[in-house]
């Protein structure tokens, strides 16, 4: 891959099931009878709270978030929900492994508003979600206990030379 410093913008897309579906699924009123099946391959399911914060964040200097990374566990889907306030997360889908141009396309950043959890696909590239107009934000999580021991990173700004500057202001 090219050397070059590549600047990639993306703008914040709305959850639907639709925009939603290459990522996982978004979990419904069991009323109208759709859910999203947990998988926890070392039967290690666990529900807890994480947190995530503004300074552990790079920013341009028109306010844009600087994503140069993004993690995936391939042992366990992963539910998050926000609890503070609206957030924002980058994803991409588990059949990427950014070895060629078209995969970088399919990266995508999406709103979550407070209280509506999205669940991810078993290898499902993300970062975050981070907070939008808080200085930290509280997540409700559903994952597995190990993840620290399945959790793959793909460095996209030091081995591709790529970020994604999201445009969570605009």
């Amino acid at each position: 891959m090219d050397a070059t410093p590549r600047h990639i913008t993306l703008a914040l897309t709305g959850l639907t099931t639709e925009s939603w579906s290459a990522f996982g699924s978004l979990p419904g009123d069991e009323r109208v009878g759709t859910g999203s099946d947990l998988e926890f391959l070392w039967n290690d399911g666990q529900v807890n709270f994480i947190a995530h914060d503004i300074s552990e964040l790079t920013f341009t200097q028109d306010g844009r978030a600087c994503c140069d990374h993004v993690n995936r566990h391939d042992t366990h889907t992963q539910t998050l929900m926000p609890m503070t306030g609206d957030a924002y997360i980058v994803v991409a889908p588990e059949r990427v492994n950014f070895s060629e141009p078209q995969d970088f396309e399919t990266v995508r950043a999406f709103l979550v508003p407070q209280y509506v959890p999205v669940h991810l696909a078993r290898g499902t590239w993300h970062w975050g979600p981070y907070p939008i107009t808080t200085p930290s934000l509280r997540i409700f999580n559903v994952q597995g206990r190990g993840y620290v021991r399945d959790n793959g990173i793909a460095w996209l700004e030091r081995d591709h030379h790529t970020t994604y500057e999201v445009a969570i202001n605009d």
